[in-house]
């Protein structure tokens, strides 16, 4: 796969690795702050009785107040600002009325549009006091997460980043979803590299100066196979484990990455009501 300098490509998926300069840096920090600060929020208002359909308009007019749009309001018929996965739900669930209860893991995935820039991340959520089980399953995934960002710097491959996760994530005998996979982005939603989650070390593209992507692993306490449900959206775990997710959109800097969208308030690693 061959790249090319950001600036000068056009604005849709061409099959290249976008390779952005500074100014592009410092619109994804603007986009991926302010969507950390709307995640922030929703820790604020995650409780029990609490609509998945109350979180999405919380981003929704937060994205409003703030001259910014969520990514996925009708993106491909899409009708909801975010995507509210509870309990088996691996990702793409849809806000409705149904209220939280006490027990429930949700991911809430927010993307904000910022001056033309896609801020995308997403955080699990417990929903009052967790069984210890999904109380594992939430760190052991925090901790996927940051041990495959830990494999961004230039030099390094894609393969390493899935390797990483996955040779810390089965031993603990959880399942990484194969389904699902980080992405490219900047100023397209979706865009070359796809970020797999699993890998060997050394495959895949190379990791250059410049490159933007998101790293967002899906963790099943059972196996790793899902399906879509008839909304054409919503992906459970076949098994019906429990499924956690945590995603950082980072940067390729030239010792190293960035990460665009570490919460203000400290709020991106797992909080559990007795902390």
């Amino acid at each position: 796969m061959s790249y090319v300098e950001a600036a000068g490509a056009p604005l849709r998926k061409t099959g290249h690795i976008k390779l952005h300069g500074p100014e592009g840096f410092a619109g994804m920090r603007k986009a991926g702050q302010l969507t950390a600060q709307a995640l922030d929020l929703v820790h604020e208002l995650v409780a029990p009785g609490v609509t998945t359909d109350a979180i999405d308009r919380l981003v929704f007019d937060f994205a409003m107040d703030h001259g910014a749009l969520p990514a996925t309001l009708m993106y491909r018929g899409y009708r909801k600002s975010t995507c509210t996965s509870i309990n088996h739900v691996v990702c793409h669930g849809i806000p409705n009325d149904k209220p939280l209860r006490e027990g429930d893991i949700v991911n809430v995935d927010v993307t904000l549009i910022v001056d033309g820039w896609y801020g995308d991340s997403s955080r699990m959520y417990p929903v009052g006091e967790i069984p210890r089980r999904a109380e594992r399953l939430l760190d052991v995934t925090y901790e996927s997460l940051m041990r495959g960002i830990a494999e961004v710097k230039p030099g390094n491959h894609v393969g390493d980043i899935g390797a990483a996760i996955q040779d810390f994530v089965e031993p603990l005998h959880m399942s990484v979803v194969r389904d699902f996979c980080g992405h490219g982005v900047g100023q397209v939603f979706h865009d070359e590299p796809n970020i797999v989650h699993v890998g060997r070390r050394g495959d895949g593209p190379e990791l250059m100066p410049g490159m933007i992507f998101t790293i967002e692993p899906m963790i099943n306490l059972g196996r790793p196979h899902v399906k879509v449900l008839s909304d054409g959206w919503t992906a459970v775990t076949r098994d019906r484990s429990l499924s956690a997710q945590f995603e950082h959109t980072v940067g390729v800097t030239e010792t190293g990455c960035e990460i665009f969208t570490l919460s203000p308030k400290g709020y991106h690693k797992p909080i559990f009501s007795n902390d």
